[in-house]
This record gives structure tokens, C-alpha cells and sequence, in this order.
């Protein structure tokens, strides 16, 4: 049993005190405040000011605030004032719900540890070679950032030690325990030492929170932070309702309606950051791609194209675009919507910088309401809904474009030459300038100058209908059935599947089609082509501490009775799960 939860002054008098509390007035490591120091850090926030003291004194701590302010570092210091660089076994683990939170805060340690010669940061998380996690492990890392599937995974193979652990985080806890990591959390936390110091940080405080606090950490001080607006009020934020199959083509629309200086375009993997700049230069963009995957070098010179404009649009992931501040970014588009708030609020923090004002659009899709909600109630600021550009929006730019094009060329010094040219051509073929000009014009724009209109709205519904019904996997669709060794027996849920396979195997939420949760099984599906390597990572991924062991279905749910107990899941058109049917009462 522990004791209550202490108290400690709340937000509101820890933002009394901000302007004079610094970093330096905490009693950290000298060498972690010159790094802070480095990166640009005065004063601490609030979170930071109010439970990095107790931390340092070695007591628990449950923080409770929202996303976007600062928790990292507030656990992130005290634990490296207090590491041991000789240590050759972890002595910190830092529990993250996503791999994407999970490198986010193992790129924090390496920077604020900059001036600790021999510690050691390793992120272990689904979707990477077990090869290089181990060989990390093998130096003797003493930081360790994962996800709990992959954390589990390591302690059944042996290939961890957390036996002599000084430090547990859990990041994000009530988004874990969503996921369906519950069982996972607890049986680390079980295997690690009772005198160990925890911190729990967590934007909610559910019952089953409550319940870990109370079992597992040891009188803790609890610091609550009330919740604020996040996002800069000089950024006008603004959403786009478009269908998935549709993105692309608004996406161009709105880069030819919109006037922009830069932009940065987030999707949500490394593979979509290639395919989607490559689609955009295809149709005359001047757009690149950074991702983890990119060189530090190769990001360096697209960063240098992106602020001397030889790089118009950047397509980036979440982990790439951190730390970015290139004051040409006029415009942050999210391709594909952040599934955390935090995301969200860092995503767009990348134009408005120092002052200037900034533009932030969001594409949403009807089953992606939800987020949408989300990230409002988060922010406190609602989004505005904009329609897509029309033809005739489009087709006056581009002739707009156009005469800009011509009345730039009638400049040029070249310009003697080619109408001698052309005055000869005309005479010589009896051909008007006004038909010399078309042709030439035609040479460099293909027959697809102007947009045709768009289709009746009825047409338009007959289509979508029939791209949504083959997307749900009731057409000739792209989905398969995929049987999860996990059922009602292990007291599994729809959004503890969606959660732990969209974490591990990289899909996005748009990705499920129906669920339906058998006695000792279930059944889900999923897109139809899912490569042999993500299958592989998903086969060890747990569900309430069960690894899943997914593999295809013969049948489907659809096409099979419905025995006793059995649930059936669909999905509303807000995005939203709902029982789709039962078996007999």
C-alpha cells in the first residue's frame, strides 16, 4: 500500500512565481543547466518548475497537464542529475505510448546530456530491427525510451536487465492504458526494483490511473497544472472535410489558390514523405522530403534549399520537423492528422515563429471527426472549416499565372533574338503572332492547362459511395481479414486493437475496417497487402499482455453467424466505434 497523494501548489502559483524562478534555482547538475543553457532554456514552465525540486529530492511524483508543456524535461532533468555514467545496466526506463513520443524523448536526453561523457540514451519501440536495440543494449545503455510492447518483448527474450533500476517514467499514462498497455505497464512495473523512484505524467487522472498511483509509487507529490490555450494566437488555424482518396487532389488545389512563401506538409510515415513529394514535383511543385531515415547531411542541404527558395514545400514527418525554424514557413498543412494534440500543437508551431503570423490547415476525414474534437477541446481555439478551391478558383489562377509569366519574359534581354525569329517564321508561313504565340505556349503547358469542372454532385456521391464501400472491405476492396489470438477472454476492446496495431505496424486509424471480438479471438480488417515485414512485427505485439499472433483469415466476419457473446464492430460516420451487431441475449 502507498500513502495518500500530497499535495503541492497547483498552476496557478507556480506561473506566480515564473518570472523569477530560472532553471538555475532548481538545483540541478551544473553540466545538464549549461546544456539546457545551450539549447536556448531560461526559465522553466510551470509542470517543470513545480515537480523537477521534488524529483531532485527523490520523491515520486504524478504530474497532471496537458500536452505540449514540457514534461519531458521535467522528468529529463532530475534523472540526469542523478545518473550514473560508470553504470553499465539501464537505470532509467521511460515508458512512451507511440515509437513517434518515444524518439521524441530519447532526442531530449541526447541533448540535454550533451556535457555527460559516457551516458548512454537507447529508444526500443516496434517497427525497428531488434539488431540495433540489441547492440545498443550491449554497450550498456543507462537511459531507456520504449513502448511496452517492445520493453516486454526484450524482457521475455532476456535481452534486458531492469533489476537495478533508479528511475521509471511513465509518459503519457492515460494514453497507454487507451491503448490497452495496462497489463503490459503493470508487469514492468513488477518486475522492477521497490526502491526504485517513479514519475507518472499524464494529461488525465481516469480511475485506473488513480489505481496504478496508489499501488505503485510511494507517496507521491501530485502537481495538477490547469489546462491553457497551446497554440499561438498569430496562427490562423483552419480544417478542410476531404476523403482520403481526395487528399491529393485538394492538396494541389489549395497549393495553386494559396498564396505562400513555404510550407511544411506532415504525414504520418517515412514511406508517405518519398511518395507524396514525389507526386507534388510530378505536377510541377518544387517539394522535398525529410524523414528519420534521411542523412544528417541530405537534411542539412534540404533545409539550406528550403530557406534560400530553391525548395518550396517540405514533406515531413513529426520527428523530422522538430527543432525546425526556417522563417520562410508561411504555412503548415497537415496531410494526415496528428493522432495526440501534442503533435498537433508542434506541428504547427512551425510557422508563426518569433511574431510573424502563420497559417495552419487541417485535412480531416469524415471518419477523423473525432480527432478533429480533440485537438479543440484540447487547444481551447476551434478550427475553422473552409470548402475546397473550385475549378473556377483554379483555372484563375493559373491564368493569372500565366500573364505574370508572359509580362516577367517581356524583360528579358533575350527577347530581340526570338521575335526576329518569330517575325520570320510568320512571314514566311503566313501565320498570325496571336497563332505563334498559342502554339509556343502549348509547348511548355500540356492540353491540361484548365481544370475541367467538376461532376454533377450526384455523380460525385456515386462515386464516393462505391470508393467508401471498397475501402470497408464490402466491394472488391483492398481489405483482408486478419484473426488476433485475443478475445473476450483477455477482456480486449476495439480501441486496445486499433491502438496497439496502429502503434506497431504504422497504419493509421483509416486502416480498420470491421472488428469483431470472438470468446478466445478476434477478427479485423485490415488493408489486404500489408507486407511480410510488418506482419512479422505485429505477430509479438500484445494486447492486454497476450501477443496477438495475427495472421489472414479464410473467412469473414461478415459472412459467418454470430454465436453467443459474440461483438461485432463498425464504424460511425463521425469515426467513432459502435457495436455493429450481437449474437443471441
Amino acid at each position: 500500500m502507498t500513502d495518500s497523494i500530497g499535495a503541492v501548489p497547483t498552476s496557478d502559483m507556480a506561473a506566480e512565481n515564473e518570472e523569477t524562478v530560472t532553471f538555475a534555482d532548481l538545483g540541478m547538475d551544473p553540466r545538464v543547466l549549461q546544456a539546457l543553457t545551450d539549447v536556448g532554456y531560461e526559465t522553466p514552465s510551470p509542470i517543470q518548475a513545480a515537480t523537477i525540486p521534488p524529483l531532485l529530492d527523490g520523491r515520486d511524483v504524478v504530474g497532471l497537464a496537458q500536452t505540449g508543456t514540457g514534461k519531458t524535461a521535467a522528468f529529463a532533468v532530475p534523472i540526469l542529475s542523478g545518473i550514473d555514467p560508470s553504470a553499465r545496466k539501464p537505470k532509467a526506463l521511460i515508458l512512451a505510448p507511440t515509437r513517434e513520443l518515444a524518439l521524441q524523448v530519447a532526442e531530449a536526453f541526447g541533448r540535454y546530456s550533451v556535457h555527460l561523457p559516457g551516458v548512454k540514451v537507447l529508444p526500443i519501440y516496434g517497427g525497428q530491427s531488434y539488431t540495433v536495440q540489441l547492440s545498443g543494449l550491449r554497450r550498456g545503455a543507462q537511459i531507456i525510451v520504449g513502448t511496452p510492447g517492445r520493453v516486454i518483448d526484450h524482457l521475455d527474450k532476456g535481452t534486458l536487465d531492469i533489476s537495478e533500476l533508479d528511475y521509471l517514467v511513465l509518459d503519457e499514462a492515460d494514453e497507454m492504458l487507451n491503448m490497452g498497455f495496462a497489463e503490459d505497464v503493470e508487469r514492468i512495473l513488477r518486475d522492477t526494483p521497490e526502491s526504485k523512484q517513479v514519475a507518472l505524467f499524464s494529461a488525465t487522472m481516469p480511475k485506473t490511473i488513480g489505481r496504478l498511483s496508489q499501488r505503485y509509487l510511494k507517496n507521491p507529490v501530485e502537481v495538477t497544472m490547469k489546462a491553457k490555450t497551446a497554440t499561438a494566437s498569430n496562427i490562423t488555424q483552419k480544417y478542410l472535410q476531404v476523403s482520403h482518396q481526395r487528399k491529393l487532389d485538394a492538396l494541389t488545389r489549395v497549393l495553386e489558390v494559396e498564396s505562400f512563401d513555404a510550407m511544411i506538409v506532415f504525414v504520418r510515415t517515412k514511406q508517405a514523405t518519398e511518395d507524396l513529394a514525389e507526386r507534388l514535383r510530378s505536377r510541377g511543385f518544387s517539394a522535398a522530403a525529410i524523414n528519420g531515415d534521411i542523412a544528417q547531411a541530405q537534411r542539412e542541404r534540404t533545409i539550406a534549399q528550403l530557406k534560400n527558395g530553391q525548395v518550396d514545400i517540405l514533406v515531413a514527418t513529426d520527428v523530422a520537423a522538430r527543432g525546425l525554424d526556417v522563417e520562410r514557413i508561411s504555412h503548415v498543412l497537415n496531410y494526415d492528422i496528428p493522432h495526440d494534440t501534442e503533435a498537433y500543437v508542434h506541428r504547427i508551431g512551425r510557422t508563426g515563429r518569433a511574431g510573424r503570423s502563420g497559417n495552419a490547415l487541417l485535412f480531416v476525414s469524415p471518419r477523423e471527426r473525432h480527432l478533429l474534437r480533440a485537438i479543440e477541446k484540447a487547444t481551447r481555439q476551434p478550427l475553422d472549416e473552409i470548402g475546397l478551391p473550385s475549378v473556377d478558383d483554379v483555372n484563375a489562377q493559373r491564368v493569372a499565372k500565366f500573364g505574370e509569366s508572359i509580362t516577367s519574359n517581356l524583360g528579358s534581354d533575350n527577347l530581340d533574338l526570338f521575335r526576329k525569329l518569330i517575325e520570320d517564321y510568320a512571314s514566311e508561313n503566313d501565320v498570325t503572332m496571336a497563332d505563334i504565340a498559342a502554339a509556343l505556349a502549348l509547348e511548355t503547358r500540356d492540353g491540361g492547362f484548365l481544370l475541367s469542372p467538376d461532376p454533377p454532385a450526384s455523380e460525385r456521391k456515386d462515386r464516393d459511395r462505391k470508393e467508401r464501400t471498397e475501402r470497408s472491405g464490402r466491394g472488391d476492396g483492398d481489405f483482408a481479414t486478419y484473426r488476433l489470438a485475443v478475445g473476450r477472454q483477455n477482456n480486449v476492446t476495439p480501441g486496445a486493437i486499433v491502438g496497439a496495431i496502429a502503434n506497431e505496424g504504422g497504419l493509421s486509424r483509416g486502416d480498420f475496417g470491421h472488428i469483431s471480438i470472438r470468446a478466445d479471438h478476434s477478427l479485423v480488417e485490415l488493408p489486404r497487402n500489408l507486407d511480410r515485414e510488418t506482419l512479422s512485427r505485429l505477430r509479438s505485439t500484445r494486447i492486454a499482455g497476450v501477443p496477438i499472433g495475427i495472421k489472414k483469415d479464410e473467412g469473414s466476419p461478415r459472412g459467418r453467424s454470430q454465436g453467443y457473446g459474440n461483438k461485432s464492430y463498425g464504424r460511425d460516420r463521425r469515426g467513432t466505434q459502435k457495436v455493429a451487431g450481437r449474437g443471441r441475449p
